[in-house]
């Protein structure tokens, strides 16, 4: 640790150059900013695609279909995915969106039997704003995802128009579940006659399983069953199903991961460079530091600290930047009616913060054993 004496001295020295030091900090918040960004993204691609013991949802999906436009389904297959041993509920699901291309800004409106759909997603969903009543008492009310909300700036009693549908707001929900937090629950019924007069083709169905250990054989016996139907299925498990459909997304957020640790490096560069370049022009003052009774080893520390407030004052606010406007933008990023959310919680904050002490303190060493390694006599006759 640095005696709060030594303060004001590393002040100075970090202000001798004001350019520089200026520049080398606009380039580790940037850094920063960027590899918090990236990790966010490669948090909502793990939340979204990775499966858990507790998964008991299968998606079932036309076969060969990717977009929701293409996937069409009869509504009668409800009662024959319901009869399969192991099935719990089965829920029919209408979707339709505004883009089915990749996009941050996409809605997804989700037409649902309320019945079907109130008994197993009523303990999942929190009502913050508005109530189920209001949803049921309209034809056209939706219930909006509170990310969805929050990003289009509705509250319950306004209407908002999307992808040829017009709908009212009835309530805003918290779930714990990606897909329900940028979506736009409406009646079944309706969408079916609002988006396309399909009144009994849906888009897919959610089959609630007994178990999660029978994940695998549900989906086979769903798919055996309309394997010589009009309409083949194929049958995943939610996460399954987002991974797939979003194959090409999440390649490219996995591939960011290399960009992200490049970052990292360029933070380590920019410091060290800085604290060298410093180091270098003081040689002479280092000397005069050692026959004040400065040690050797107190200067190294010195030197060593003016990295870690570069890092940490640099990467901070970086970070805090970087976490600051993706919890204010709630960004998701959606493709075929499924979203992946950028996040950026209290952990990753924490993360970028330590990371950024951690790379100053490192970009400090090897100058800081440098000088502390220089005898007074050679220090003056380096000037």
């Amino acid at each position: 640790m640095i005696a709060p004496k030594f303060i004001p001295l590393i002040y100075r020295q970090l202000l001798r150059h004001r350019i520089r030091s200026l520049l080398t900090l606009s380039g580790v918040m940037t850094a920063m900013f960027m590899f918090i960004t990236i990790q966010a993204m490669q948090t909502g691609v793990s939340q979204a695609t990775q499966e858990n013991a507790n998964d008991t949802v299968l998606v079932v999906y036309r076969k060969d279909r990717f977009c929701p436009f293409t996937s069409q389904l009869p509504q009668y297959y409800e009662s024959k995915i319901d009869r399969i041993e192991g099935v719990r509920a089965v829920i029919p699901i209408k979707i339709v969106v505004n883009n089915c291309r990749t996009s941050l800004d996409v809605i997804t409106f989700r037409g649902v039997p309320l019945d079907e759909f109130l008994s197993v997603k009523r303990n999942g969903l929190n009502i913050v704003q508005g109530s189920i009543e209001q949803w049921r008492s309209r034809s056209d009310a939706a219930l909006l995802g509170e990310t969805l909300a929050r990003r289009r700036g509705l509250k319950v009693g306004d209407r908002f128009d999307a992808a040829g549908v017009t709908a009212y707001v009835a309530g805003i929900i918290q779930s714990q579940e990606v897909q329900d937090q940028n979506v736009a629950y409406v009646h079944l019924d309706f969408l079916q006659q609002t988006a396309d007069k399909n009144l009994g083709i849906v888009t897919q169905f959610n089959v609630l399983v007994e178990d999660a250990s029978q994940l695998d054989h549900v989906a086979q016996a769903i798919d055996q069953e309309f394997s010589v139907a009009e309409h083949p299925t194929t049958t995943r498990s939610e996460k399954a199903f987002v991974a797939y459909a979003a194959a090409d997304m999440v390649e490219l957020v996995s591939f960011t991961r290399y960009l992200g640790w490049s970052c990292i490096a360029a933070v380590l560069i920019l410091v060290g460079n800085a604290i060298v370049l410093s180091v270098q022009d003081r040689v002479k003052e280092h000397a005069i530091l050692q026959t004040l009774g400065y040690s050797p080893y107190l200067i190294g520390r010195l030197i060593v600290f003016e990295g870690l407030c570069i890092g940490l004052f640099g990467g901070g606010i970086g970070t805090l930047a970087a976490t600051g406007i993706i919890e204010w933008g709630q960004y998701s990023l959606s493709m075929d009616g499924l979203s992946i959310p950028i996040q950026a919680g209290l952990l990753l904050l924490l993360t970028g913060m330590g990371l950024s002490l951690i790379l100053g303190v490192l970009a400090g060493l090897v100058p800081a054993w440098q000088a502390s390694r220089h005898e007074i006599a050679q220090c003056f006759r380096a000037v």
